[in-house]
């Protein structure tokens, strides 16, 4: 894709920026997809030990991009089009997993999460870095191949939601032209799922961030 970042200073090679995950690397890409979200999809999906085999063994792996250095994933960015999300899983495959009596409560907790776009929206499904390269722009080139995946399916803006408990992820998004747009309160969540509001942003494709990538 021609996005790259050197790490040099790191003691390590260069981020490279590639669409899809790779094969072979779908439990990395879902341990790291648990390490950013399992503290919001933990009642849906622990324990960890259940929630992240299942998570890898469902993912489409074509609805993401992803950030590799020296060959090793550190970081994903998933999206939604054409009705797919990066990750997947059909309620049968939940009550499956689960059980059908611990899966039907699951199934009710993982349709708080659903988010369905408008016409000419990419939602995006969340960014996922991993924690020692966290802050050092590798979030920033995964917006920028997520902005280009969009141009290219002629999407108009892009869409996500941020809670209100992970304001890094909201100032990262502002830093990128991502504008809130509507702030839905659910303190009738706080207990149970560890957040009480949930921020809608968006960015028309083609605006440019104001921060460095």
């Amino acid at each position: 894709m021609g996005l790259g970042l050197d790490m040099a200073d790191a003691g390590a090679g260069r981020v490279v920026i590639r669409r899809g995950v790779p094969a072979g690397a779908e439990r990395q890409a879902a341990e790291l997809y648990w390490a950013a979200f399992g503290r919001k999809l933990g009642p849906a999906l622990n324990p960890p030990d259940k929630a992240v085999p299942f998570i890898a063994a469902h993912l489409n792996a074509d609805r993401a991009v992803c950030a590799l250095l020296d060959g090793r994933l550190v970081g994903l960015a998933g999206y939604q089009l054409g009705g797919r999300g990066l990750t997947g899983g059909s309620a049968s495959a939940v009550l499956r997993a689960y059980g059908r009596l611990r899966g039907l409560h699951r199934l009710l907790l993982l349709a708080l999460f659903e988010r369905r776009p408008a016409r000419g929206q990419l939602v995006m499904d969340g960014i996922a870095v991993h924690v020692d390269l966290r802050g050092r722009g590798v979030g920033s080139l995964l917006l920028a191949e997520v902005a280009e995946v969009a141009a290219e399916r002629d999407c108009r803006e892009i869409r996500l939601d941020v809670i209100d408990v992970n304001p890094r992820a909201r100032a990262l998004y502002e830093r990128r032209g991502f504008t809130a747009v509507r702030t839905e309160h659910t303190p009738y969540l706080r207990g149970l799922m560890g957040f009480g509001a949930v921020t809608t942003m968006r960015r028309p494709v083609g605006a440019k961030g104001t921060g460095a990538p």
